[in-house]
Protein backbone atom coordinates (compact mmCIF):
# COMPACT_ATOMS: atom_id res chain seq x y z
CA UNK A 1 0.00 0.00 0.00
CA UNK A 2 1.18 3.24 -1.37
CA UNK A 3 0.23 6.80 0.05
CA UNK A 4 1.05 9.77 -1.99
CA UNK A 5 -0.11 13.40 -2.33
CA UNK A 6 -2.05 13.88 -5.37
CA UNK A 7 -1.45 16.35 -8.31
CA UNK A 8 -3.62 17.20 -11.25
CA UNK A 9 -1.59 14.70 -13.03
CA UNK A 10 -3.47 12.06 -10.95
CA UNK A 11 -6.99 12.98 -11.64
CA UNK A 12 -7.53 9.68 -13.74
CA UNK A 13 -6.64 7.46 -10.52
CA UNK A 14 -8.89 9.83 -8.95
CA UNK A 15 -12.52 10.41 -10.81
CA UNK A 16 -13.04 6.81 -10.81
CA UNK A 17 -13.11 6.94 -6.26
CA UNK A 18 -14.79 10.41 -6.39
CA UNK A 19 -17.25 9.43 -8.18
CA UNK A 20 -17.97 6.68 -6.47
CA UNK A 21 -17.71 8.32 -3.43
CA UNK A 22 -20.72 10.98 -4.63
CA UNK A 23 -22.68 7.60 -5.87
CA UNK A 24 -22.35 6.26 -1.98
CA UNK A 25 -24.31 9.43 -1.01
CA UNK A 26 -26.86 8.94 -3.33
CA UNK A 27 -25.85 11.37 -5.95
CA UNK A 28 -25.61 10.36 -9.70
CA UNK A 29 -23.02 8.83 -11.75
CA UNK A 30 -20.96 11.76 -13.61
CA UNK A 31 -17.73 11.09 -14.36
CA UNK A 32 -16.73 14.21 -16.35
CA UNK A 33 -19.01 16.25 -13.59
CA UNK A 34 -16.20 14.68 -11.27
CA UNK A 35 -13.16 15.27 -13.68
CA UNK A 36 -14.11 18.94 -14.07
CA UNK A 37 -15.01 19.54 -10.26
CA UNK A 38 -11.89 18.15 -9.50
CA UNK A 39 -9.56 20.00 -12.01
CA UNK A 40 -11.19 22.76 -10.70
CA UNK A 41 -10.01 22.39 -7.33
CA UNK A 42 -6.36 21.68 -7.78
CA UNK A 43 -6.12 24.60 -10.60
CA UNK A 44 -7.20 26.78 -8.03
CA UNK A 45 -5.42 25.05 -5.60
CA UNK A 46 -7.72 24.22 -3.26
CA UNK A 47 -7.20 20.81 -2.44
CA UNK A 48 -5.11 18.59 -0.56
CA UNK A 49 -5.95 14.96 -1.99
CA UNK A 50 -4.27 11.90 -0.58
CA UNK A 51 -4.76 8.97 -2.51
CA UNK A 52 -3.95 5.25 -1.53
CA UNK A 53 -2.20 3.29 -4.59
CA UNK A 54 -2.53 -1.15 -3.85
CA UNK A 55 -0.20 -2.92 -6.91
CA UNK A 56 -0.51 1.17 -8.59
CA UNK A 57 -4.29 0.83 -8.54
CA UNK A 58 -6.34 3.61 -6.53
CA UNK A 59 -7.96 1.90 -3.75
CA UNK A 60 -8.87 5.62 -1.36
CA UNK A 61 -8.40 8.76 -1.21
CA UNK A 62 -9.33 11.63 1.60
CA UNK A 63 -9.62 15.13 0.37
CA UNK A 64 -8.84 18.31 2.56
CA UNK A 65 -9.78 21.95 2.38
CA UNK A 66 -8.43 24.84 4.13
CA UNK A 67 -9.89 26.94 6.10
CA UNK A 68 -9.67 29.35 9.14
CA UNK A 69 -10.29 29.92 12.87
CA UNK A 70 -10.86 33.60 13.65
CA UNK A 71 -10.67 32.80 17.66
CA UNK A 72 -7.25 31.01 17.93
CA UNK A 73 -6.17 32.83 14.20
CA UNK A 74 -4.81 29.82 12.77
CA UNK A 75 -5.43 27.67 9.59
CA UNK A 76 -7.26 24.24 9.70
CA UNK A 77 -8.61 21.67 7.11
CA UNK A 78 -11.85 20.45 6.73
CA UNK A 79 -11.37 16.34 6.11
CA UNK A 80 -14.56 16.36 3.62
CA UNK A 81 -14.00 13.32 1.75
CA UNK A 82 -12.73 10.01 2.74
CA UNK A 83 -13.95 6.55 0.78
CA UNK A 84 -12.47 2.88 0.16
CA UNK A 85 -13.32 1.10 -2.19
CA UNK A 86 -15.36 -1.81 -0.55
CA UNK A 87 -13.10 -4.63 -1.63
CA UNK A 88 -10.99 -2.78 0.60
CA UNK A 89 -12.37 -2.03 3.69
CA UNK A 90 -11.69 -2.94 7.16
CA UNK A 91 -7.74 -3.46 5.74
CA UNK A 92 -6.60 -0.23 7.19
CA UNK A 93 -6.96 2.00 4.04
CA UNK A 94 -8.55 4.65 5.64
CA UNK A 95 -6.92 4.60 9.07
CA UNK A 96 -3.80 5.33 6.92
CA UNK A 97 -5.56 7.67 4.85
CA UNK A 98 -6.63 9.65 8.48
CA UNK A 99 -3.24 9.24 9.57
CA UNK A 100 -1.93 10.91 6.51
CA UNK A 101 -4.10 13.70 6.82
CA UNK A 102 -3.02 14.30 10.41
CA UNK A 103 0.44 13.91 9.77
CA UNK A 104 0.04 16.71 6.82
CA UNK A 105 -1.76 18.98 9.18
CA UNK A 106 1.46 18.77 11.20
CA UNK A 107 3.64 19.52 8.84
CA UNK A 108 2.12 22.50 7.87
CA UNK A 109 1.61 23.75 11.24
CA UNK A 110 -2.04 23.92 11.22
CA UNK A 111 -4.61 24.22 13.78
CA UNK A 112 -6.35 20.35 13.21
CA UNK A 113 -8.67 18.81 11.29
CA UNK A 114 -12.56 18.85 10.99
CA UNK A 115 -14.96 16.32 9.50
CA UNK A 116 -18.54 15.82 9.72
CA UNK A 117 -20.24 12.58 9.38
CA UNK A 118 -23.65 10.75 9.03
CA UNK A 119 -25.01 9.28 13.15
CA UNK A 120 -25.39 6.23 11.86
CA UNK A 121 -21.73 6.30 9.44
CA UNK A 122 -20.13 2.99 10.91
CA UNK A 123 -16.80 4.84 10.14
CA UNK A 124 -17.49 7.05 14.06
CA UNK A 125 -15.50 4.12 15.50
CA UNK A 126 -12.60 4.15 13.24
CA UNK A 127 -12.30 8.29 14.01
CA UNK A 128 -12.46 7.67 17.76
CA UNK A 129 -9.91 4.79 17.91
CA UNK A 130 -7.73 7.38 16.03
CA UNK A 131 -8.37 9.95 19.04
CA UNK A 132 -11.01 11.84 16.49
CA UNK A 133 -13.01 13.64 19.59
CA UNK A 134 -16.83 13.50 18.65
CA UNK A 135 -17.99 17.65 19.86
CA UNK A 136 -21.40 17.71 22.06
CA UNK A 137 -20.50 21.03 22.68
CA UNK A 138 -21.71 22.63 19.76
CA UNK A 139 -24.74 22.83 17.12
CA UNK A 140 -24.31 22.69 13.60
CA UNK A 141 -26.48 24.63 11.53
CA UNK A 142 -26.70 24.76 7.70
CA UNK A 143 -28.57 26.91 5.11
CA UNK A 144 -28.96 25.68 2.16
CA UNK A 145 -30.03 28.11 -1.37
CA UNK A 146 -33.37 26.65 -2.85
CA UNK A 147 -32.14 27.73 -6.02
CA UNK A 148 -28.63 25.76 -5.83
Amino acid sequence: MTIKKATVSDLELIVPLFDAYRVFYKQPSDLEAARGFLKERFSNDETVIFIVLENEEPVGFTQLYKTFSSVSLLPSYILNDLYVAPEYRKKGVGEALLNQAKLHCQEMGYKGLALETAVDNPAQKLYERLDWEKDTGHIHYFWKDSNA
